[in-house]
């Protein structure tokens, strides 16, 4: 239930229609309160001669209701439209999976609520105005709302605009789609020493879990199964992980010894859903944020600076990776391994980050050198060997593919003089930095 609840929360807190309606739902509230007061007579005669407020008669106060509701539902509708062009361009040039980044930003939803909640607030107020024939009755304080809500609904326009325009600037989704990368990071790794995986041979005569379900591991509640297999004196092995797919009737565990009720407890602890994306899914933004690189690098588009800016946001979180553990995805209940979940190592996460840019860069220059300078700022920070090893693979994956594509000397002197400052870098820390490049020879 946890992992549901989790699930439930999170599309909820993504949804572009939760807070345009509560704020409908705000200025619908506020005109019937409003009209209470105007209706009880506590707004004295004083009151209205100080012009703060509106002492029209009803007549105008028709009009000015009517030309607050038009106007605003206009813009609203512009609004809109605004919004869907943007998010076409963002499809087109960085990929549809960033439409989520467009959809769940909260000026966006803002705008569109202030704008529906004026609209609604004025047909509320509107609804109640009477002229003379009619039996008189100008609500004066929702009046004087409604003109303060018009200024406001203007200066939210040109607030807009301007947010909008710097929303699609690839720049900027970057570093929002980064900042994604370094939330997962923060949420996914420890500095706390981390139990070892329990030997294999445990798992020998372990059973499998079938599951009728389909769908994307969403949400998991490791801490309500483990608990759950400590109680039954049991230990699981989860298949699957935050962020991959499960197939129905495919195993989705392995049990030893197989109790009762044990399809139901993991069931209960995993929630899938139809689309990838979960907090505790690293790959996942980390994909996301090379999928712009890589359409960036397509000839389509042909945009290298924009490769080289995400491989920049690549480096920065791994060196906020280097003092940090991944966590290894044991649960230990009185120092036993009760629940074991195959979590994303450091090879696992540099392979998802490094080689599709590499794939897809193997013409440009420019591009294979940020790739092997930026693995030279990480390996200098870095000291665990193992880590180390996998940048040196990267670092030799990318000399390899640019000694079979590139053809000119020069470039190719270039980028060998950035993988000896790769090896320096990792020999000697920060001081390989002091190493010369070493210089292209004569390129006729």
């Amino acid at each position: 239930m946890i992992a549901r609840t989790r699930k439930f929360i999170g599309d909820l807190s993504e949804t572009f229609w939760l807070i345009p309606a509560v704020m409908v739902l705000i200025g619908i509230a506020t005109a019937l309160g409003l009209l209470q007061i105007d209706g009880s007579g506590l707004i004295s005669s004083t009151i209205l001669d100080s012009r703060w407020l509106y002492d029209g008669g009803g007549t105008g106060a028709r009009t000015l209701l009517g030309a607050v509701a038009s106007s605003t539902i206009g813009v609203a509708g512009t609004v809109f439209s605004i919004t869907i062009a943007a998010l076409s361009l963002a499809a087109g040039q960085m990929g549809p999976r960033l439409l989520r980044n467009f959809t769940r930003d909260r000026g966006n939803q803002i705008t569109l609520g202030i704008f529906l909640g004026t609209f609604s607030y004025a047909l509320i107020v509107l609804r109640s105005v009477r002229t003379q024939d009619e039996g008189a009755f100008v609500p004066h304080l929702a009046l004087s709302v409604s003109i303060v809500l018009a200024f406001v609904c203007v200066a939210t326009l040109v607030y807009f605009v301007g947010h909008m325009a710097s929303r699609i600037n690839v720049d900027t989704v970057i570093e929002l789609v980064s900042e994604d990368v370094r939330a997962a990071i923060a949420n996914l790794t420890t500095e706390k020493q981390q139990p070892l995986p329990p030997p294999k041979a445990i798992w020998r005569n372990a059973e499998p879990v079938l599951d009728a379900r389909y769908g994307y591991l969403q949400q998991f509640d490791g801490d309500g199964l483990a608990d759950w297999a400590a109680e039954h004196s049991t230990a699981i092995r989860l298949l699957v992980r935050p962020g991959d797919y499960v197939f129905p009737d495919a195993p989705i565990a392995l049990i030893s010894p197989m109790v009762d009720g044990a399809g139901e407890a993991i069931r209960a602890a995993t929630a899938l859903g139809s689309r990838r994306g979960s907090t505790a899914d690293l790959e996942f933004s980390i994909r996301q944020l090379v999928e712009v690189a890589v359409r960036a690098l397509s000839p389509g588009i042909n945009d290298p600076h924009t490769a080289m800016s995400v491989l920049d946001r690549l480096g920065a979180a791994l060196c906020e990776l280097a003092p940090r553990t991944l966590t290894s995805g044991v649960y230990l209940r009185e120092d036993r391994p009760v629940l074991v979940v195959a979590n994303p190592d450091y090879t696992g996460v540099t392979n998802a980050m490094f080689h599709m840019i590499r794939q897809n860069a193997v013409n440009s220059t420019a591009v294979l050198i940020r790739l092997l300078d930026v693995l030279a700022s990480v390996v200098s920070c870095e000291h665990e060997p193992l880590r180390v090893l996998s940048l040196q693979g990267h670092a030799d994956l990318v000399l390899g593919d640019a000694e079979r594509h590139i053809s000119t000397p020069a470039d190719l002197t270039d980028i060998r003089a950035r993988h000896a400052r790769f090896v320096a870098m990792k020999i000697h820390g920060p001081f390989g930095a002091l190493e010369p490049l070493e210089q292209p020879t004569n390129c006729a």
